[in-house]
C-alpha cells in the first residue's frame, strides 16, 4: 500500500468514527445496506472470496444460493462497521440491551473460580459489541490482541477505540505478548482472542468443513500453561437490532500426550465449536480472506510469517 493509499485509508476510517456515530440509527442502518449492496453488485475481490469461502461450508449450494448468501454476508459485514463506528457513542443501557448471550454462566462461573478464562471467537458478527457488553454488563475488563495495521495511525485508531470500550490491547506477535496474556490469566483475568485464522508460523492444522486449514495455537497453549479455562463463543445477528451469542462448554486439556498433541486436540475442538456457529449463521461469518490451505498462495502462506500465534482481534483487511 502506497503512502497516499495509507493516508486515504486512515482518513476514511477516521471519517467513519467521527461522522457515522452522529447519525440516527435508522439512517446508519440504511447507509450500511446501501454500501453493502453496491459493493456486492460490483462483485469485486472481497465478494468473490466471501462466496468461495461460503462454498466450502455449503458445497452443494447453487451459484444463485451463494449469491444470496454473499449479499446477506456483505450486509452483515457493513452492519458490523456501522455498529463499530457508532459504538463509542452508545449509552451503557444500549450496550447492555444490544447483546443477549446464551449460556453465559460458562464465562461467569469460570471467572468466579479465579483460574482465568480464555474466550476464543471466530470472525462472526460483532465481537467488539460482545466485548463492550462484557466490560459494561459484567463489569469485567479483559485483554485482547490486535494485528498491527498500516498506516500506524490506523492501528492507533483501533487501539484507542477498543481501549475506550474498556479493553487492554496488545500488539500481535512475539513472546512478550504471549507472556503478558499468561500473566493476566494467572491473575484470574479474562483474555479474548479471535482465533479462526492463523497469522503466524505456529498455527495448528485442523479439519474445517472437510478441508485443512491452520488456526492459532495460542488459546490452547495459554490454557495448558496457565490452567485457565478455554471457552469457545459464537455470535450472530437476527432481524432485530440485538446481537445474539452463545458461550460454548469449556475445552478441557487432554490428560495424556505431548504438549503438541494436546494443542492439536484442543485446537481441533475449538475449530469444531466454531464450525457449529458458522454453519448455523453463515452470512454472519465475515471471512473475506483466503483461509484453507489449498487456497493459499505459497508465497503468502501464513506459515512463512515470523510471529507467534496467539490469535488476534483484527484481521489483515483491517476489520477490527
Amino acid at each position: 500500500m502506497s503512502g497516499l493509499q495509507e493516508r486515504l485509508t486512515d482518513g476514511l476510517y477516521g471519517l467513519g468514527w467521527s461522522t457515522v456515530k452522529k447519525l440516527p440509527e435508522p439512517v446508519a442502518v440504511r447507509l450500511g445496506h446501501t454500501i453493502a449492496d453496491t459493493t456486492w453488485k460490483r462483485r469485486g475481490t472481497l465478494v468473490r472470496r466471501l462466496e468461495a469461502n461460503y462454498a466450502r461450508v455449503v458445497p452443494g449450494a447453487s451459484p444463485e444460493r451463494l449469491r444470496e448468501l454473499s449479499r446477506a454476508g456483505m450486509r452483515s459485514y457493513l452492519r458490523y462497521w456501522m455498529e463499530s463506528f457508532r459504538l463509542p457513542a452508545w449509552s451503557e443501557e444500549r450496550i447492555r440491551t444490544g447483546f443477549v448471550p446464551e449460556d453465559v454462566h460458562h464465562l461467569t462461573d469460570g471467572l468466579a473460580s479465579g483460574r482465568g478464562v480464555i474466550l476464543a471467537l471466530p470472525h462472526l458478527a460483532n465481537w467488539d459489541l460482545a466485548g463492550a457488553w462484557v466490560t459494561t454488563e459484567l463489569e469485567t475488563p479483559f485483554t485482547t490482541v490486535a494485528e498491527r495495521l498500516k498506516p500506524e495511525t490506523l492501528y492507533d485508531r483501533f487501539v484507542a477505540y477498543r481501549e475506550g470500550l474498556g479493553m487492554e490491547v496488545l500488539p500481535h506477535g512475539g513472546g512478550t505478548t504471549f507472556g503478558t496474556l499468561a500473566r493476566r490469566l494467572r491473575d484470574g483475568g479474562l483474555v479474548c482472542l479471535v482465533a479462526d485464522r492463523d497469522l503466524s508460523a505456529s498455527g495448528v492444522e485442523v479439519d474445517f468443513f472437510g478441508e485443512k486449514t491452520r488456526m492459532p495455537a495460542g488459546p490452547a497453549l495459554l490454557a495448558q500453561q496457565t490452567g485457565a479455562l478455554l471457552l469457545p463463543a459464537t455470535l450472530w445477528y437476527d432481524e432485530s437490532p440485538v446481537m445474539q451469542g452463545r458461550v460454548h462448554p469449556p475445552i478441557e486439556v487432554p490428560e495424556a500426550g505431548t504438549r503438541a498433541e494436546k494443542t492439536s486436540v484442543m485446537t481441533q475442538a475449538l475449530a469444531d465449536a466454531f464450525a457449529t456457529g458458522i454453519a448455523e449463521h453463515l452470512e454472519d461469518w465475515h471471512m473475506l480472506q483466503r483461509l484453507w490451505l489449498v487456497d493459499l498462495d505459497p508465497a503468502k502462506d501464513p506459515a512463512s510469517d515470523k510471529d507467534a500465534g496467539t490469535g488476534s482481534a483484527t484481521d489483515s483487511a483491517g476489520r477490527a
